[in-house]
C-alpha cells in the first residue's frame, strides 16, 4: 500500500537527524533575516556557483575555523560547552 503525502513527509523528517556521510544528521533552520542580507547570501551563491545552503554552510564554518584555530585546549572546551545538547 502507498503510502500518503503526510506519511512520505514524517519519514524524510524522521531521517534527517541522521543523515548525511557519517550519519551525523542535518539541523534544520528557520528564521527571518533582513532582506540585504538574503540578497547578498543569493548573490555569494550564485557568484561561487553553489546552493545558498552551500555558501551558508561554508560561511559559517570558515568564521568558526578563524575563531577556533587560536584557540588552546581550555578555550577549546569551553567554546565547545556553549552549545553542546
Amino acid at each position: 500500500m502507498s503510502k500518503t503525502t503526510a506519511e512520505r513527509q514524517a519519514a524524510y523528517r524522521a531521517r534527517r537527524p541522521f543523515a548525511g556521510a557519517d550519519n551525523n544528521g542535518e539541523r534544520r533552520i528557520n528564521t527571518w533575516v533582513n532582506t540585504g542580507t538574503s540578497l547578498a547570501l543569493e548573490r555569494l551563491a550564485k557568484h561561487n556557483g553553489v546552493t545558498k545552503r552551500e555558501m551558508l554552510e561554508r560561511i559559517v564554518l570558515a568564521e568558526e575555523a578563524r575563531i577556533t584555530s587560536g584557540m588552546d585546549e581550555d578555550a577549546w572546551e569551553a567554546y565547545q560547552q556553549k552549545v553542546t545538547p
